[in-house]
């Protein structure tokens, strides 16, 4: 009767211990899901993932040659034609201008492209300011 027993106990040990094989798909699956969610948010506001900075500076004709990095901190989305917008403001901070440009460049995730622009910049510009407006992918 206690072999009886013991069988029995041993078949339930090793019947709930069967082996899940939905498990790794699954994983997979939810992982596949987060990275698509990430890529489509990633594609939809490019303005969060790019910033963009730089320095300006006056050349011998008068323009304001403008030296600047474009930054891309998306993991998956490749960004082109980056689209900046320009904000010349006076020594008071009144907006004196506004400019857009695009850079014809591609910037893959976690790195940079140096750009450079020249414009010829309101009379009385004093600080410069650039923020990205949208890119393709």
């Amino acid at each position: 009767m206690k072999s009886i027993y013991a069988l029995l106990i041993t078949g339930f040990l090793f019947s709930s211990c069967g082996n899940n094989s939905d498990f790794p798909i699954t994983e997979s699956s939810n992982y596949q899901k987060s990275t698509e969610t990430l890529e489509k948010t990633e594609q939809k506001h490019p303005e969060n993932f790019l910033t963009v900075e730089g320095k300006k500076k006056k050349n011998m004709l008068g323009q304001t040659v403008i030296n600047g990095t474009i930054i891309n901190k998306a993991k998956m989305v490749t960004y082109k034609d980056v689209e900046i917008k320009l904000f010349f403001y006076s020594k008071t901070g009144t907006l004196l201008e506004e400019d857009v440009e695009t850079i014809y460049e591609e910037v893959h995730p976690g790195s940079s492209v140096r750009f450079k622009s020249k414009y010829f910049a309101p009379k009385g510009s004093d600080k410069l300011e650039l923020k990205v407006m949208g890119a393709k992918f």
